[in-house]
């Protein structure tokens, strides 16, 4: 499905770190920042993490909820959050269901 710019979403409901499942129904009436990334901890998708990470309080502050999407299982996810201090929501699509 491609979707197109300004378009909403479809729904979906996704494995999750610290929340156990995230539904984008979770952030309605929220703005989102959905991104999709290859694997953790690597180079590239590390420093966007830390990126976002670094930003937090801001994009609280601007009723933005940040959702990290890799086929990555929610447990490496977990170590990937631990070792490097992360406070974003990471979502585990080993299925590819979403990132498709």
């Amino acid at each position: 499905m491609t979707l197109k710019i300004n378009s909403k979403a479809p729904d979906f409901v996704i494995a999750a770190t610290s929340s156990g499942k995230y539904s984008l129904k979770d952030s309605a009436g929220k703005y989102v920042v959905l991104y999709f990334y290859p694997k953790d901890d690597t180079p590239g998708c590390t420093t966007e993490a830390l990126d976002f990470t670094a930003q937090i309080k801001n994009f609280d502050k601007a009723n933005t909820s940040i959702l990290g999407v890799s086929a990555d299982t929610v447990a490496k996810h977990e170590k990937f959050k631990n070792k490097h201090k992360l406070k974003i929501l990471l979502g585990s699509d080993e299925d590819h269901e979403v990132l498709n």
